[in-house]
């Protein structure tokens, strides 16, 4: 069972994928209504007072308006304030995290070259699931086994190694899936062939 506090992970997680939302609606929504009056970004720069440098960052969500460049835009391109934030709460419902991005995880007593990376989590009441992608590149004593609430699957991406499940030893290669009940007692066995990465996606419960 990880031992990280779920709470504090879930804040970070939830306040980057908002902001992350905000801008990605805020950029569409100026784009659009801009494409609607047939402006080029210097036509509306010119309307608003504001640079065509800052108009092109915030269409390429490089940057987020303030709420005082919000009211030169609404009052420029004759709309509410509010239409800016339409389809946030749909971009909310969607976590997307590029390679190398997840929130690294660090487990109290974990071993050398054992390495988590959390891929993100939905808003409640849609954070039922947990994937980690693991990384192994040490051999570094004995793996401790696991057990949790709900079910697990783990997909094999990299190297080879035994995963024990009750009193099962499993052989995983890349492309390999297990799939199980959490409570089972469960974690790597003997490390085959370095460096090892899978993906492990664990049902948990919602607001839990």
């Amino acid at each position: 069972m990880t031992d990280y506090d779920d709470a504090a992970v879930a804040d970070i997680d939830e306040q980057s994928g908002l902001e992350q939302a905000l801008s990605a609606v805020i950029a569409e929504r100026v784009r659009e209504f801009r494409h609607r009056l047939g402006w080029t970004v210097g036509r509306l720069a010119m309307e608003t007072g504001l640079s065509k440098g800052m108009l092109s960052k915030i269409e390429n969500m490089q940057a987020s308006p303030s709420l005082a460049t919000l009211a030169r835009l609404s009052q420029s391109l004759a709309v509410p304030v509010t239409a800016f934030f339409r389809g946030l709460s749909e971009e909310q419902d969607v976590v997307f995290v590029k390679a190398g991005g997840g929130l690294d995880i660090h487990h109290t007593g974990s071993e050398a070259g054992l390495h988590y990376q959390l891929l993100g989590s939905l808003r409640a009441p849609h954070d039922t699931l947990e994937p980690l992608l693991v990384t192994l590149t040490e051999r570094s004593g004995v793996f401790p086994l696991y057990q949790h609430a709900g079910a697990e699957l783990i997909f094999m991406i990299a190297g080879r190694m035994e995963y024990i499940c009750g009193g099962t030893r499993y052989l995983l290669e890349p492309g390999d899936a297990l799939q199980f009940v959490g409570d089972a007692m469960h974690g790597p066995g003997e490390l085959m062939s370095l460096p090892i990465q899978f993906l492990a996606v664990k049902s948990v419960h919602s607001g839990g």
